[in-house]
């Protein structure tokens, strides 16, 4: 891909990146926030330390906070996202844009957080150990840069037996060597359970069902508006050049 294309294609990423992220806001808002005000609310009537002042208040953490993090996390996703879409057309099967956006958007909500999440879930307010965050932190984004890694190589290792073992069951070797080195982090990777026994399952369950949804937004939105938009740019290029168009159009689709 020529830079022209790339460059364009960096800007859907970026925009579809934005839209999807004001959609998790939203999401975010209406099924996340109320659990948190729960957990913050339990929190305060089990401690006995009032004297604190909060640095910023509540309302600004929901509100101006959340929308800055969310949209601006959505930003940074679609521009690299799109840069994988730029290194993955056309070579990882015949696939085209909207296609091909797809996979990466479920690929990267596979990888870069249910994985994860499966292994570290999120906890609201009043949930777990001050003493422990930094290490249950740096455990999860290690559980990330795992995933993501394996993810890759799970990729590589399907491309390279193609050849002999056919598409399919190149896809499905890749996937199962994926599963069980991750089965094996699994095993091997410390974990925390320090949810108390006077914190109500159904809340801590809807919390962390609040947060999947909002990445599961986040991905499904960006790989239909970033398929969309890629599909427009690229399909007509390739139309018009086998219509005997303009060759720098066709630099656009060739990958």
């Amino acid at each position: 891909m020529n830079s022209v294309s790339v460059r364009a294609l960096l800007v859907r990423g970026m925009v579809a990146g934005l839209i999807a992220g004001a959609l998790a806001l939203a999401v975010a808002y209406f099924l996340g926030e109320s659990r948190v005000d729960a957990a913050i609310a339990l929190e305060e009537a089990h401690s006995h330390d009032h004297g604190g002042e909060e640095l910023v208040s509540r309302t600004v953490q929901s509100t101006a906070g959340l929308a800055t993090g969310l949209l601006v996390f959505g930003v940074a996703i679609g521009g690299i996202a799109a840069l994988v879409f730029c290194y993955a057309l056309g070579r990882i099967g015949r696939f085209g844009p909207r296609a091909t956006a797809a996979l990466v958007a479920g690929a990267a909500l596979l990888s870069v957080y249910v994985v994860p999440f499966l292994k570290y879930p999120a906890n609201p307010p009043a949930v777990g150990d001050p003493d422990t965050i930094g290490r249950r932190t740096g455990l999860f984004f290690l559980m990330v840069a795992l995933s993501v890694l394996l993810a890759v190589v799970a990729v590589i290792l399907a491309r390279r037996l193609a050849p002999r073992l056919g598409n399919w069951n190149a896809t499905v070797a890749g996937a199962a060597a994926y599963v069980a080195v991750i089965g094996t982090a699994y095993a091997f990777l410390p974990s925390f359970n320090e949810v108390g026994p006077d914190f109500p399952a159904t809340l801590l369950w809807e919390f962390r069902l609040a947060t999947l949804a909002v990445q599961a937004t986040l991905w499904v939105v960006f790989g239909l508006v970033f398929g969309h938009l890629t599909q427009r740019l690229l399909v007509p290029a390739a139309d018009a050049v086998g219509a005997g168009g303009a060759p720098g159009r066709a630099a656009a689709v060739a990958g």
